[in-house]
């Protein structure tokens, strides 16, 4: 094919990085990933010295294995981290600390939550940080309308469109 002909499908073709390659009347399309071999260049080179492929064709950064996005395989670390003889139930910051050092995944502590949340034995041991609510003290019943009255205040609630993060109660 050539350029003057239709130029506006070479334009597009060149974007897509395919190149038509004449051969007599038949013509082959190849398909070139310059990124991909970029990135086998340098890691063949030694120019990227924090990610290494061992010989059983596990990727590493630096001391970390690099999971791949495998639910199973994910699922077994997670695991093996939570229910071995060894950890019995950390909770997932333990977890996350002792797993990190050794396995590496895109959104990792997010995974590590969900996991430790649905964990029936985590939610069941695990103690609330939370301060102690106080006693209940009940109201008078009041002898006439508007006789008594009280109000209060709860805040640090999450903040609304508008801004607000508090709710005034009055009761009468």
């Amino acid at each position: 094919m050539v350029r003057n002909e239709q130029p506006e499908l070479c334009d597009e073709l060149e974007k897509l990085k395919l190149e038509i390659v004449e051969q007599g009347q038949l013509s082959e399309m190849i398909i070139k990933n310059d990124l991909e071999d970029g990135i086998q260049e340098l890691m063949q080179g030694g120019k990227v010295t924090d990610y290494r492929v061992d010989k059983q064709g596990t990727l590493w950064l630096k001391d970390r294995i690099c999971v791949p996005k495998d639910e199973r395989i994910r699922e077994e670390i997670l695991n093996e981290g939570n229910n071995s003889k060894y950890s019995i139930h950390p909770g997932s910051t333990k977890m996350y600390q002792d797993l990190k050092d050794h396995f590496l995944w895109h959104d990792m502590r997010t995974d590590l939550a969900e996991y430790v949340a649905k964990c029936d034995t985590c939610r069941r041991i695990k103690a609330e940080h939370q301060r102690p609510v106080g006693l209940l003290k009940p109201l008078d019943i009041p002898e006439w309308k508007w006789d008594d009255i009280s109000m209060d205040f709860i805040v640090g609630l999450p903040r609304t469109q508008n801004g607000h993060d508090a709710i005034w109660v009055i009761v009468d």
